[in-house]
């Protein structure tokens, strides 16, 4: 799915944050842009309807290196939330070389976190896209809160491939950086192994 510019020698994967409303999507993606150095990053575009937002940048990762003289270049998207955004989910969901399924942790979500990730496996579905061979992680957020689903039972009812599961508390950084260096870890092992 990756997009390769042969003019410029750069090969171009998009990340998505996929979860329910509210998760932390837009929280992971906003903390990363504050880390990513400004020489190496794009502008945060913020498409926005009356209630629904999509977050989107890319960036350049130093330490991930070149792909056969090819520069790396990563882009970063949210989905809305919202179950009623459908359609701009699975839009967004379009070319993925990558996913994250940011869970919220608070036992009141434990629901939309499966109707959510039900969706996810739908859209992906329509769009043929292999889920078994597309790299994912799933990311356990907001694990500082006090009413917090335990982890092994979220792990028992979201793990769907044997996917690396990472706990995190976005809004303070914890485990954003991890879940995307794994994710982009993942993805680039499979395109390595694509261009033997």
């Amino acid at each position: 799915m990756s997009f390769i510019n042969y003019s410029i020698r750069e090969i171009n994967f998009k990340i998505v944050y996929y979860g329910p409303g509210l998760s932390g999507k837009t929280t992971n993606i906003k903390y990363l842009y504050k880390k990513v150095k400004n020489e190496n990053k794009g502008k945060l575009v913020s498409l926005a309807t009356e209630s629904e937002r999509t977050l989107f940048f890319d960036f350049f990762p130093l330490d991930l290196g070149r792909i056969k003289g090819y520069k790396v270049k990563f882009h970063l998207y949210t989905v809305p939330g919202q179950i009623y955004y459908s359609s701009s989910r699975k839009l967004i969901l379009k070319g993925v070389d990558g996913l994250v399924f940011v869970a919220d942790s608070q036992r009141e979500r434990f629901e939309a976190n499966i109707e959510s990730l039900d969706d996810m496996l739908e859209n992906l579905r329509e769009y043929n896209i292999d889920f078994n061979s597309l790299p994912y992680i799933l990311q356990l957020n907001k694990r500082d809160l006090p009413n917090i689903t335990p982890v092994n039972e979220l792990i028992s009812t979201l793990r769907r491939k044997n996917e690396t599961v990472l706990e995190a508390v976005a809004i303070g950084g914890n485990g954003v950086i991890d879940t995307l260096k794994t994710i982009s870890k993942s993805i680039m092992t499979d395109i390595r192994r694509e261009l033997r």
